[in-house]
């Protein structure tokens, strides 16, 4: 699978404005597929969109096959006439430049809950036999997913090892009587996941008839509180009562003097081989129905993953075990007909994931925030790509290019005067800058390399400072939840992008991938 030559930036869609808490799938992501068609780019990135539990991470979902019905546009609920105005007058006043979770979860859950009784009561004949359409398509996961939901929310969100036995372990009585009883709240989660579906199939057509591809985001592991380890444990590395055996990580690293602990659980790659794999191939097939190119987020994990003992504090105990990613991807490539892959390869990579990327040709990830580190040699400086590869000015993980400049020992751990004095002067030397708007020379050094695919995210074409930062790893607050304030992205912005892009020849005849 061949990438032409173009760029992108990277949002996800709750970061974009809106007065309803959090970005949605409504008017607001129309003019952003606006903004980046006039500017020129091709591409837009998102996180997984999957429904977030605790910490709103979007790489720990209740399910690795559902949407994010936090995304639901409430003005296309009135379009649709399940909602009335009067509604959308009652919102809070939230504010603009960040998400408040837990104050737009409970909007939107009101909101949701009302536009399915306004179904129930009239819904028309055509809405509800596509609303059953929607449900025998998507039975194969979105059954187990609903009844997982109805059940935590009648439980007070409790983890799914916290049921009662018989519905932990998936007896077939306790589960058919489960879905007796919460016959409604079930079809409820279900009406969600059609508004999400539905929301966001209009907004990829969108997208696709302004020439703008997304490109998504699959984690390489799922959380162990979610639809997906509680309806098929037999998968993973649980031990009897359901716990895990081990852990997923990743050793210490250039964000983390311990690790990084994610705590999720692994693949039972040996004993349940052919059934993971199936289980994968679905998952991609499913993602691939939402967005036009995967990212494999942590494809070193497909190589090997660093499992930690269950219980441990930290991921410095933990050991690489070997994952059979050239079957898996064999597999993926086969059943799906060679589907565009970019492959998150950062971290420590080693000669076996270096084969297994190039082996099926999948274009590999520089990230030129850490360019500057080294000398001449290192692999992210622009001389030293290679056309197979995408770029990115940083990732989610990242803090800003504005904000990565301006730090300070002190507010960096991993980072000492001297190392943040001798990068700076690196950078800019190479850059040919003056530093006083870095971010733009980061963006043109990332669109004339020789990368096929040059990514910025949103924050840096903005030029803001590290409190528009989406994620600090290891951190466990304030992630996730930056917002683009109303009316930043201007038509000034615009042309100075699409300027570059032009010069560096990334506006393809076509647009999207080959």
């Amino acid at each position: 699978m061949g990438f032409p030559r173009a760029s992108g930036v990277l949002l996800h869609p709750t970061s974009l404005p809106g007065r309803y808490g959090v970005g949605d799938l409504g008017d607001e992501a129309l003019a952003f597929a606006d903004f980046l068609a006039d500017a020129g780019q091709t591409l837009w990135q998102v996180l997984p969109l999957g429904p977030t539990g605790y910490g709103d991470s979007p790489y720990q979902c209740f399910s690795a096959f559902a949407g994010n019905t936090l995304l639901v546009s409430p003005e296309r609920l009135v379009e649709d006439a399940l909602l009335d105005e009067s509604d959308l007058d009652a919102a809070p006043r939230f504010p603009s430049d960040r998400v408040d979770f837990g104050e737009a979860i409970k909007f939107k859950n009101r909101l949701l809950a009302r536009a399915f009784d306004n179904f129930k009561r009239a819904a028309r004949a055509a809405p509800r036999a596509e609303f059953a359409a929607f449900r025998r398509r998507e039975s194969a996961w979105l059954a187990d997913y609903a009844l997982f939901r109805a059940l935590k929310d009648a439980r007070g969100g409790a983890v799914w090892n916290e049921w009662e036995p018989p519905l932990m372990r998936r007896e077939a009585g306790a589960l058919a009587g489960a879905r007796v009883l919460l016959r409604e709240k079930i079809e409820a989660h279900e009406f969600s996941q059609f508004l999400f579906f539905r929301q966001w199939a209009a907004l990829r057509d969108y997208c696709r008839a302004r020439g703008v591809r997304v490109v998504g985001d699959v984690p390489v592991f799922v959380a162990y509180d979610s639809a997906d380890v509680w309806a098929a444990r037999h998968l993973f590395k649980l031990d009897e009562g359901a716990s895990p055996r081990v852990v997923a990580g990743v050793p210490p690293d250039y964000f983390s003097a311990t690790g990084q602990l994610w705590g999720n659980p692994v693949y039972e790659w040996d004993a349940r081989r052919s059934e993971v794999i199936d289980w994968w191939v679905g998952r991609v097939r499913a993602t691939l129905g939402l967005v036009d190119v995967v990212r494999m987020d942590h494809f070193r994990g497909f190589a090997a993953s660093w499992e930690v003992p269950a219980g441990d504090k930290t991921a410095e105990r933990g050991r690489w075990v070997e994952s059979p990613g050239r079957e898996l991807f064999a597999a993926i490539t086969r059943e799906l007909n060679d589907p565009p892959i970019i492959a998150e390869d950062l971290g420590v990579i080693t000669p076996d994931v270096e084969a297994l990327r190039d082996e099926f040709g999948f274009p590999g990830m520089r990230v030129l925030q850490f360019a500057f580190g080294g000398d001449a040699a290192n692999r992210d400086l622009p001389h030293n790509y290679h056309p197979n590869v995408v770029v990115y000015i940083g990732t989610h993980d990242n803090d800003t290019t504005v904000g990565w400049f301006n730090s300070a020992a002190g507010r960096d751990s991993t980072r000492d005067a001297a190392r943040i004095e001798r990068e700076r002067k690196f950078c800019l030397d190479y850059l040919k800058s003056d530093g006083a708007e870095i971010h733009w020379d980061f963006i043109r050094a990332a669109l004339e390399s020789v990368a096929d695919t040059a990514i910025t995210p949103l924050q840096d074409i903005l030029g803001l400072d590290s409190r528009a930062r989406m994620n600090l790893p290891a951190s466990t607050e304030g992630n996730w939840s930056w917002r683009c304030e109303p009316g930043a992205l201007t038509r000034e912005l615009s042309a100075r992008l699409r300027g570059l892009t032009e010069l560096y020849g990334r506006i393809p005849k076509t647009g999207g991938v080959d």
